[in-house]
């Protein structure tokens, strides 16, 4: 006799915060005509057959059967069918979470679905628990749900992002407050998801979205400005100037100050009228 046992580990995945809202099965018969439109949660669009278009955050794509469209909370989108080919989709309602690459977006399209059977298999049996609401069926697609979530995320090497839209508009607006009051301080992304207990990409994609700049770029603008209001203002050295609003050398701030304004702070500060200690230019 021979026997392998696998121990489980109590702590291979973060828990997913995701809540199953809904699933649907359509097929377009030229009676329905979609408008663009948006939800506070996430929708994953399932094409099961057909041709059309998808519009997507201001986007249009063309979509076929075995692609897989994310929409993010939010996001205005809409299908469009083919005559000649309808589009037969499943669609799912996930409330609490997001998905995003680690270069911060998340309106995508999967194209051609790398396991397509897997998927179809588990949406199948979704459909079919929510048909026959047989005792603890809402419990089963929950975790049907959690099952197909983590294969996407596997496949794809996606980074699931729990999302409140009151929590994170608060969150975006405690870490600007943040950034407003502690810019001379050594702050990065890493520090700014401590501070708010929030995942570092969302983090980034929901104040981005927030403040129209990333958290580090937002941070440097606030620094220029108190830099420019310095150099009209005092005397103080370039030097003295950069230390102050967390530029970690002189000739860093310059040369951020330079890409900004298209000259060094010191030819600024002449442009002022103002006198410098430091004389001549960097």
């Amino acid at each position: 006799m021979s026997m392998r046992r696998y121990e489980i580990k109590s702590k291979d995945f973060h828990k997913l915060n995701s809540k199953l809202l809904y699933i649907s099965m359509s097929k377009y018969q030229g009676d329905w005509n979609s408008i663009p439109h948006s939800h506070y949660f996430s929708e994953l669009f399932y094409v099961v057959s057909g041709k059309g278009t998808f519009l997507l955050d201001g986007q249009t794509f063309q979509i076929e059967a075995n692609d897989l469209i994310i929409v993010p909370p939010n996001t205005e989108h809409t299908e469009q069918s083919l005559d000649a080919s309808p589009l037969e989709y499943i669609v799912l309602g996930i409330e609490g979470i997001t998905f995003l690459d680690t270069d911060l977006s998340n309106s995508r399209i999967i194209y051609n679905y790398s396991k397509k059977a897997e998927l179809l298999n588990i949406l199948n049996m979704i459909l079919e628990e929510v048909r026959c609401e047989s005792p603890g069926y809402s419990l089963v697609c929950q975790h049907l749900l959690d099952v197909l979530l983590i294969q996407i995320i596997r496949c794809q090497k996606l980074v699931p992002a729990s999302i409140s839209a009151v929590k994170m508009n608060r969150e975006c607006g405690q870490v600007k407050q943040y950034l407003d009051s502690n810019y001379a301080d050594n702050i990065s992304l890493d520090s700014l998801a401590a501070f708010t207990h929030v995942n570092k990409y969302y983090l980034a994609h929901a104040f981005t979205k927030y403040a129209g700049l990333s958290p580090i770029s937002y941070l440097n603008a606030k620094r220029l400005q108190v830099g420019m209001e310095l150099l009209e203002s005092t005397d103080h050295s370039i030097a003295e100037i950069a230390a102050s609003i967390g530029f970690s050398s002189q000739s860093y701030f310059s040369q951020v100050f330079k890409k900004e304004t298209g000259m060094t702070p010191n030819n600024y500060r002449k442009s002022k009228n103002i006198k410098s200690k430091t004389g001549g230019p960097l």
